[in-house]
């Protein structure tokens, strides 16, 4: 991508993919997929910090998945910009059929195979009988591009979403094969990514924004 990352973020309309705060069953390493499982205590905290941070950014739309963790994290932000938070389903985490509600251990111990095809990273596979990789990664680069030809010039979306999710359609929009798919590196609960537009295509300008213990502060405002 020729257009440099400050040059893309100062014209172009952005897009903030933010993960949703911690849940119980994200401590317990429990696969969530589109079960709607709420923030804890914890993940309320992650999202009202979070929420602050990027509110900073001055968005000009919030659009979130429908589970409750994604919209209660949302409307963290939303309260402090005086924006609706809109719904999107495209916006889901990956569905996990059979899958679902399990820890990663019990997965590996009853679906060895399936398992392996996914800590390997294959794009094809259906988690747990559900969705594929490449299909969650298109659904969610059709909502960033839905989105962003709403956004005016130099505008800016919050998309709120989820950690699996969020990262695959990270990962399609800026262009890279699949087989590196999962060479990005995983959002933390309640972290975030920009991406810009340039000439060329998407910028990934900030990936896992967020992740210090407290919120820093700088001189430019």
């Amino acid at each position: 991508m020729t257009a440099p990352a400050g040059a893309a973020a100062g014209r172009g309309r952005r897009v903030v993919l933010w993960r949703h705060g911690r849940t119980a069953w994200n401590a317990e390493g429990r696969f969530q997929g589109q079960l709607d499982v709420e923030l804890d205590e914890e993940g309320r905290a992650q999202a009202e910090r979070a929420g602050r941070l990027l509110a900073s950014l001055a968005p000009t739309m919030l659009v979130s998945s429908d589970l409750r963790r994604a919209v209660d994290t949302a409307s963290a932000l939303a309260r402090h910009v005086d924006l609706p938070v809109q719904v999107d389903a495209d916006l889901r985490e990956t569905y996990a059929g059979k899958w679902q509600g399990l820890t990663g251990v019990e997965i590996a111990a009853r679906f060895p195979a399936e398992h392996a095809r996914w800590t390997a990273g294959d794009p094809q596979l259906r988690v747990g009988g559900g969705e594929s990789r490449q299909e969650v990664a298109a659904r969610i680069e059709r909502v960033v591009r839905r989105v962003a030809t709403s956004l005016p010039e130099g505008g800016l979306a919050v998309l709120t979403s989820h950690g699996g999710a969020a990262r695959l359609g990270i990962a399609r929009l800026i262009g890279l094969p699949v087989e590196r798919w999962t060479a990005l590196g995983v959002l933390s609960n309640a972290a975030w990514s920009l991406l810009a537009e340039s000439a060329s295509g998407w910028v990934l300008v900030e990936h896992n924004a967020g992740t210090l213990p407290v919120p820093v502060r700088t001189e430019e405002g």
